[in-house]
């Protein structure tokens, strides 16, 4: 049965705070939050005579407060109870769009609410204890509430709440085992951190103590509504904070959130969609029929066409459209808009692009809900890709088509993954990308960065497919071919295992200097640990991948050498170079919600957290701000340490003869890189099953663009004219010393 109470007309709009503080009425809060600088009056006698006039009623004419400026006759047939004030109300309209609107107040049922200057209020059925700013438009709403237990999507608990009623977003794993709490501010670090650790007792109790004092507990806080927002067409928004300039039409419900919108950074929520429990950041977009449940979207990114987020945290600058993500932390820079795949219980580390039939992470393949799926920056499935839990991988990791029925551990970057059914094989394809797909994998830096549309470019999110985290995997993956190699090699030979693995990763190298490209690939390598399996792993291309890894890691090694010295002259160059001070304490990078920061000052935040000298998110956020101000340089200091592992010299012993050696190799393979970008594209024109489809090339290059016009591939040939050019300088330069 329905408890449904009566209760006396009078008390309608009163007693929003039970419990007051000695001294202080049930409006100290509002009083506290309403900050418009209005100095309101009681309503005249004349005023009141046009108001009831004008088929208004109030329990008490005597609470109704107004500005000088207050027009009686732009407030008609409305209901009011309890303390109302309103601002301004001009003899004019409002227009936004296509929606044209008189400025006052009509229709409505208004319950405790204070009013900005010039506000259009329409056909509001139900709307109590809100603060609206200046010139907001709300038109055709049913019901606008706020309770006095409100909290705006934070995962906090009010005075004399039980901690049952906390929401909390159950990240990564469907058993709750790295739930997290919401709050308007979090950021994709502060998530990733929170999931982390879990076994620290005393670190996750500081996370929830950080949450629970970035707010206040108190009861009674009035919902606010910024400046310049329109709301339209919506049936329910219940304890929802909006900001400034946005605008929402058409939602179904929307219930404990927040909503930050800014002049800079309008965000948006359109027709059909269901928000409940949620922060959303500023510059989001949100339409068609979305159902999210216990989330965080993060600044400037989008849910569209119905899709479901579910206990999950979406980063900056992502998209989801049409599919269903669950119990997931994702970095920035995501993409997935097919309506046939779904994630759920993974950490998906930033610039993913998810592709249709995608099944990434049922528990319905383990005996329990308890799976989880770590997905490295750059993560591609391709279409029609299931994969089991748990299962972990690499960066710029790219699984072809297929059923993964086995839990994968892919420390390989930028590796083709592929299942060969016909021999019940898997095979890894390391440096695929670098191989065969230049293009696509260097436009993609290039597209995230330009998709970045925060207006202040901090937190350094990195984009770079060369960055510490993905060469030190490089590092690492050279020396698992290397050892597979050897093992291979020792295999055929039929002479036994070497266990010392520093024995054997130096004559797989050996092996991978001296023997021909034919040699290598003669052999059948095989891997263990890579697959939860007794079925072989296997690599291929390993020469041309362990030669290339090689390449890779020494062009990022030269750009930072060549930017040292870029504004020096004569002696001064290898003076400079051979002065630096590489510190390979810092080879150990994590990824921090798309921030890269070296593992020991994530360490060192975690123990300050931990001894309360961090006290707060805010001073978390200061750390996420620091760290960026000196990525650049540690970033350099990284490849110089990467460069002098990879070519075996020390830079302080660096000669001239050697370092003009190191920039025709430089400029070579970039000259190779370039090319790779182009012919890699060039297929697309060429490939006669591709062309089919036109009646001759200018149809084509109407339909795709000739790929003379390319603007990318153009940038990357002029980006090597003037890096030519510059090199020739620079070698002039050495040589006249």
């Amino acid at each position: 049965m329905n408890h449904i109470k009566k209760i006396a007309t009078n008390q309608l709009g009163y007693g929003f705070i039970k419990d007051l503080p000695k001294g202080k009425d049930e409006y100290y809060l509002r009083n506290k939050q309403n900050r418009s600088g209005i100095e309101y009056r009681g309503l005249t006698a004349l005023e009141i005579e046009i108001l009831v006039r004008n088929r208004n009623t109030s329990d008490n004419w005597g609470n109704i407060l107004v500005s000088n400026e207050f027009n009686p006759e732009l407030v008609k047939n409305c209901s009011f109870f309890g303390l109302i004030r309103i601002g301004n109300l001009e003899n004019s309209c409002l227009s936004f769009s296509d929606l044209i609107v008189p400025i006052g107040i009509y229709n409505s049922t208004i319950i405790s609410c204070d009013f900005g200057n010039n506000v259009s209020i329409h056909n509001v059925n139900y709307m109590s204890h809100y603060i609206l700013g200046n010139e907001v438009i709300i038109n055709n709403v049913n019901e606008l509430v706020t309770t006095n237990h409100s909290k705006f999507g934070n995962g906090i608990i009010k005075k004399g709440e039980s901690e049952n009623v906390r929401i909390w977003l159950e990240l990564c794993n469907e058993n709750t085992g790295r739930k997290v709490l919401p709050f308007n501010g979090m950021t994709t670090g502060d998530a990733y951190l929170w999931t982390r650790h879990r076994n620290d007792i005393l670190l996750q109790q500081k996370f929830i103590e950080l949450t629970d004092n970035q707010f206040d507990n108190k009861l009674g806080y009035y919902g606010k509504i910024g400046d310049r927002t329109v709301i339209k067409n919506c049936k329910i928004i219940k304890d929802v904070w909006i900001g400034e300039d946005a605008y929402l039409k058409g939602a179904n419900k929307i219930k404990n959130v927040t909503i930050n919108s800014h002049p800079e950074a309008k965000t948006q929520v359109g027709e059909g969609c269901e928000l409940v429990n949620g922060i959303i950041g500023y510059g989001c977009r949100i339409f068609y029929g979305i159902k999210a449940v216990r989330f965080v979207l993060s600044d400037y990114s989008q849910l569209k066409y119905g899709a479901r987020l579910i206990n999950s945290f979406l980063g900056p600058n992502a998209t989801i459209s049409c599919c269903e993500v669950l119990n997931s932390l994702i970095f920035p820079a995501h993409e997935q808009h097919h309506n046939n795949s779904f994630l759920c219980a993974a950490l998906v580390m930033g610039q993913s692009n998810i592709a249709a039939g995608a099944t990434l992470g049922s528990n319905h393949n383990s005996r329990g809900a308890d799976g989880e799926v770590v997905m490295g920056r750059g993560f591609w499935p391709g279409l029609c890709v299931s994969i089991k839990h748990n299962s972990v991988f690499a960066s710029f990791s790219l699984l072809n088509k297929g059923d993964y029925n086995y839990e994968l551990n892919i420390p390989i970057p930028f590796s083709l993954i592929s299942n060969d059914p016909l021999k019940d094989e898997l095979v890894i394809m390391p440096g695929y990308w670098f191989l065969y797909n230049f293009y696509a994998l260097a436009r993609n830096a290039w597209k995230y960065v330009d998709r970045d549309k925060r207006k202040y470019k901090t937190p350094i999110y990195e984009y770079g497919y060369l960055a510490p985290d993905s060469v030190n995997e490089l590092i690492s993956a050279r020396e698992i071919i290397a050892k597979a190699v050897a093992s291979a090699q020792l295999l055929k030979e039929k002479k036994a295992p070497i266990a010392d693995p520093q024995k054997l990763f130096a004559l797989g190298t050996a092996l991978l200097k001296t023997k021909t490209k034919k040699d290598i690939d003669a052999l059948e390598i095989v891997v263990t640990g890579f697959e939860n399996s007794k079925r072989k792993t296997k690599l291929i291309k390993c020469f041309d991948a362990y030669h290339m890894f090689e390449k890779i890691i020494f062009i990022y090694g030269m750009e930072s050498a060549l930017k040292q010295i870029e504004t020096k002259k004569g002696k001064a160059i290898m003076t400079t170079l051979q002065q630096i001070k590489v510190s390979p304490a810092n080879l150990t990078w994590t990824n921090v919600g798309g921030q890269l920061i070296p593992q020991k000052n994530v360490d060192s935040l975690l123990a300050k957290i931990k001894n309360n000298s961090i006290a707060s998110w805010d001073q978390v956020h200061g750390f996420y701000e620091s760290e960026s101000e000196k990525y650049n340089s540690r970033r350099d200091n990284h490849a110089l340490a990467c460069l002098e592992t990879i070519t075996q010299k020390p830079l302080a012993k660096l000669s001239t003869t050697l370092f003009n050696s190191w920039l025709d190799t430089y400029l070579e393979t970039k000259a190779a890189i370039t090319a790779s970008i182009q012919n890699t594209r060039a297929k697309d024109y060429s490939n006669p099953f591709r062309k089919m489809v036109y009646d001759n090339e200018a149809e084509m290059n109407a339909v795709i663009g000739s790929i003379k016009d390319n603007g990318f591939i153009n940038d990357q040939n002029k980006m090597l004219e003037t890096l030519t050019i510059q090199i020739k300088a620079l070698k002039k330069q050495l040589k006249a010393k």
